[in-house]
């Protein structure tokens, strides 16, 4: 058969169906400059692998996130990936790495020469024709770009997305937005096949892969067998059994793992039979992925750490904040809680008084509401307010037109002897439907005003100012910008407080679970912003809702806004007893005129 047909038919050969896995063991070879294994590649080294690489095939899967810790083959993995796209299935592709400077050093120090080392790869390979941040290849082009650069992140159209220590990535790449959304955007002209992979080491709760895991539509993690009694569990540092009062060095040579179901003694020698036992589901059991599937790992799977190993580094880390920072992050994989306020659903229902829902407290001063829009929907609350700022959730709930609004602000409320309160004053959320919200305030201006909330600190607790909507017709409309922070600092202090101390927040009995969830779906943490440490409040999980929260900040601000903080509570005055000598002196009483 002639040279040339023979060249034509390899060209027009299907590639072999193979996982991400398959292909790996059968082509990748490790550098010995990168590597501290250099050869061909061996999926069995590290079997946790083969479930987060084999998932980039599985065409359920849309989106892969692996929350992983150093020494376990992250970064391998999503080199893997790599290959087999250029080898088995050819499209265009971005790998965004930290910084420029990081982007082009791996191109030169690790891609490449894995594209080298592969005869798979190298055949397909076009060094002439690429730069360091542009590989070239039959069938596609990869760029190798930095997060902090917006040029190497241009509108160039992709298929598959590679985003490596996303928690590295600044907040802004240049003057444009969020780096990973810009790299998401290059995915647009595939709608139906696109991959995506994002890893990385976690650093903060509120850091882009501690959220992307939570905001997963499918959480798994890797279970492996007791060698004793055969029961799945993940590895977590609490089994890891230690003698505190020995020296670390000490420590690294006898600490051991022990089973959570039969306390049997786990030693590293049972590790590689436990990991090809492993496999990979979530806490329910489950192993069906979903579009979005996040893969857990820490550091006590790796093949090369040891169980002491693990003790030793917590022994020493613990002995400065950042040190044990350090450990939390890069060995157990797990989020930094640098939280300084953290309320439980639990804490605010042990807040319950005791008047019933929709009772006004006795020696109440007035009543405030607090109303936050949602499309579809409106939350509300009425708090009711006494002396010391003490407050008493009358009620709350959620309607749907402003019609039901205006019904629930203006009915009376009661106390237990039937003396009768109306709302004094609500404040409405505009975030959402500005107009409706300012037309309705407009309209009931005798109770009713609009407002912003603000997520970063104000000048005063809030600011009053007049805005024009000259489209709408509408001139001279009040709107007050609410100091979020300022009122969720205030209530999550009045909630602490002992309910014997002055000056409490409370809930009415029977309160319900949602809106004491609601209540304390956000945290108080610190973050950095430039060079400088800053407390923010943030929500605890991606996709909490904090409606009532809102609420709770807007009415809180409704009765500041009135002055309660200096009002006092003055009892109403008794009825006054009939004068009986006035009886005796009236004229039909028979006066002495008569």
């Amino acid at each position: 058969m002639p040279e040339w047909l023979l060249s034509s038919l390899k060209v027009l050969k299907p590639p072999e169906k193979l996982t991400v896995s398959e292909w790996a063991d059968r082509y990748r070879v490790l550098d010995s400059k990168t590597s501290a294994e250099p050869g061909p590649w061996s999926t069995d080294r590290t079997p946790y692998l083969r479930g987060i690489m084999d998932a980039f095939t599985d065409p359920r899967i849309e989106e892969i996130i692996f929350v992983k810790p150093t020494q376990v083959g992250g970064t391998e993995s999503l080199n893997n990936m790599f290959g087999y796209v250029i080898a088995q299935d050819p499209n265009p592709a971005l790998i965004v790495y930290p910084m420029l400077e990081l982007a082009e050093y791996t191109s030169k120090n690790r891609l490449q020469p894995m594209l080298e080392l592969s005869p798979a790869l190298s055949g397909r390979f076009k060094p002439e024709e690429s730069t360091v941040r542009e590989l070239q290849f039959e069938g596609m082009y990869a760029v190798i770009a930095g997060a902090n650069s917006p040029a190497s992140l241009s509108s160039r159209a992709i298929r598959y997305l590679f985003m490596d220590e996303v928690d590295k990535y600044p907040k802004t790449a240049g003057k444009e937005a969020d780096p990973r959304a810009l790299a998401r955007e290059r995915t647009k002209t595939f709608p139906f096949n696109k991959k995506i992979m994002q890893t990385s080491t976690p650093t903060l709760k509120s850091g882009p892969i501690w959220q992307a895991w939570l905001g997963a539509d499918v959480r798994m993690h890797y279970f492996v067998p007791c060698p004793h009694c055969g029961q799945l569990h993940t590895f977590k540092f609490k089994q890891i059994k230690f003698d505190s009062s020995l020296a670390p060095e000490q420590v690294r040579g006898t600490a051991f793992y022990e089973c959570e179901s039969c306390k049997g003694q786990i030693r590293d020698a049972h590790k590689p039979l436990m990991l090809r036992g492993g496999v990979w589901r979530t806490e329910s059991g489950s192993t069906k992925p979903g579009g979005k599937t996040g893969f857990h790992l820490n550091a006590i799977y790796s093949p090369w750490v040891r169980f002491g190993d693990v003790a030793y580094e917590f022994l020493i880390s613990k002995r400065s904040p950042e040190e044990l920072m350090n450990f939390v992050n890069s060995w157990l994989a797990e989020p930094w809680e640098n939280t300084q306020v953290k309320l439980s659903s639990d804490k605010v229902l042990e807040r319950a008084s005791e008047y019933e829902e929709g009772v006004v407290p006795d020696r109440t001063i007035l009543l405030t509401g607090g109303v936050d829009v949602q499309k579809d929907r409106m939350y509300y609350t009425i708090r009711a307010w006494g002396e010391n700022m003490e407050s008493y959730n009358v009620r709350h709930g959620v309607v749907e037109t402003w019609t039901q609004i205006e019904d629930v602000m203006n009915i009376s409320y009661c106390t237990r002897d039937g003396t009768e309160f109306f709302v004094n004053l609500t404040a409405i959320d505009s975030g959402y439907n500005a107009d409706e919200t300012y037309d309705f305030c407009a309209r009931n201006s005798e109770w009713a005003v609009s407002v912003k909330g603000s997520n970063t600190p104000l000048p005063t607790k809030y600011r009053h100012t007049k805005i024009d909507r000259e489209d709408k017709g509408m001139y001279g409309i009040s709107l007050y910008h609410v100091d979020g922070g300022y009122y969720k600092d205030f209530i999550a202090g009045r909630i602490a407080r002992s309910k014997d101390e002055p000056g409490g927040w409370f809930v009415y009995v029977g309160c319900d679970l949602d809106y004491a969830e609601q209540i304390t779906a956000e945290e108080k943490v610190i973050e950095k912003n430039g060079r400088r440490d800053v407390e923010v409040w943030r929500p605890k999980t991606a996709h909490a809702d904090n409606h009532y929260l809102d609420c709770e900040v807007y009415a809180a601000f409704a009765a500041d806004c009135l002055g309660i903080r200096y009002m006092r509570y003055e009892a109403p005055e008794a009825p006054k007893p009939a004068d009986s000598k006035a009886k005796a002196n009236n004229w039909v009483g028979g006066g002495k005129w008569l």
